[in-house]
């Protein structure tokens, strides 16, 4: 029952047929690993299978048609340019960043973590799950180098504010893009409306998590 609902779920996500076998038993180890190691390093606010599956894992892949379109138009004719890369800001235990990494491993992703202990677990993750496309950054957002990324995601992060928004906004390239995955559309809007002065123009996509019908999701996306 339970792995029935994260291939179902991963099916609904958009993922290749061909892929599903690969990724549900990349995201099964990946689980289990968090359901070991999350009261010692509070990584997630459950530690049920099938929540975890739903909530996190199938929450992190809802946006994957939009971040595969969005990828293919930044990459364009640069197919073999190694150096593009995507980043999940305050990775924390590695959502939205290890299911990403697992469904694009064409695309360098760096798992950017203030916080040591989880940045060792998700060292650990991302070898227990062979993501070679996985480097993990211990550093505050604010440490960064500037235009250090191609495209920005963050998950379970605080609102956005003008000092986070600058931050991000120095860290992604020009012409690179910031998704941040956030739920109703009311409180983006009053969010956004608090920095319009330094972000103008945003777009937002509706997302669909399978099983989580009920729950509004959304993805922000800006342009550097």
């Amino acid at each position: 029952m339970s792995e029935d609902i994260l291939i179902r779920g991963l099916k609904k996500c958009g993922i290749a047929e061909d892929r599903i076998a690969e990724v549900s038993e990349k995201m099964e180890r990946y689980i289990k690993e968090i359901i070991l190691f999350n009261s010692a390093y509070n990584l997630t606010n459950t530690s049920d299978h099938d929540e975890l599956v739903i909530r996190h894992i199938l929450d992190s892949l809802a946006p994957y048609n939009v971040l595969k379109t969005l990828i293919g138009e930044l990459t364009g004719d640069c197919k073999n340019d190694n150096s593009f890369t995507l980043a999940d800001i305050g990775s924390g235990g590695g959502l939205p960043g290890i299911p990403l990494a697992a469904v694009f491993p064409e695309i360098k992703f760096n798992l950017v973590e203030r916080m040591e202990k989880r940045c060792s677990f998700l060292e650990n993750c991302a070898a227990l799950l062979g993501l070679k496309n996985v480097q993990v950054v211990n550093l505050q957002a604010e440490a960064v180098p500037e235009e250090s990324y191609d495209l920005i995601t963050f998950r379970a992060f605080r609102p956005l504010d003008k000092k986070m928004i600058k931050t991000l906004l120095r860290i992604v390239k020009k012409g690179g893009l910031i998704c941040a995955y956030k739920a109703k559309l009311e409180n983006i809007q009053v969010e956004m409306e608090g920095i319009k002065t330094v972000v103008p123009e945003y777009k937002v996509e509706k997302l669909s998590v399978p099983y989580l019908d009920d729950v509004e999701r959304n993805l922000v996306i800006i342009k550097k």
